[in-house]
């Protein structure tokens, strides 16, 4: 009688990481649309946390859910310059 080899393969995957990535990644180009763009960033960078904490169990896709974090929080810190320097022309302005 011959021996079988049973091979399992892991098919876990980081879904929710890789979508927050795909979402930080958009933004880059879609971030100047007011609202769609700041929705994005924010579902963006909260997919991406949300990814960094299933890769930390199931010890797979880590790094593209940190990737969408640290996209995601340049994206908000963009926000926040473009909206105070905005404040700013406008309060001169006036």
């Amino acid at each position: 009688m011959s021996e079988q080899t049973i091979q399992i393969v892991d098919t876990r995957s980081n879904g929710i990481g890789t979508a927050g990535f795909v979402l930080a990644l958009l933004t880059l180009f879609l971030g100047w649309i007011p609202f769609i763009g700041w929705v994005m960033w924010l579902l963006g960078l909260i997919f991406s946390a949300m990814g960094i904490s299933k890769a930390k169990k199931i010890n797979k896709g880590m790094g593209l859910s940190v990737a969408g974090l640290v996209i995601s929080l340049i994206g908000v810190i963009m926000i926040f310059l473009v909206a105070g320097t905005l404040a700013t022309i406008v309060g001169l302005s006036m």
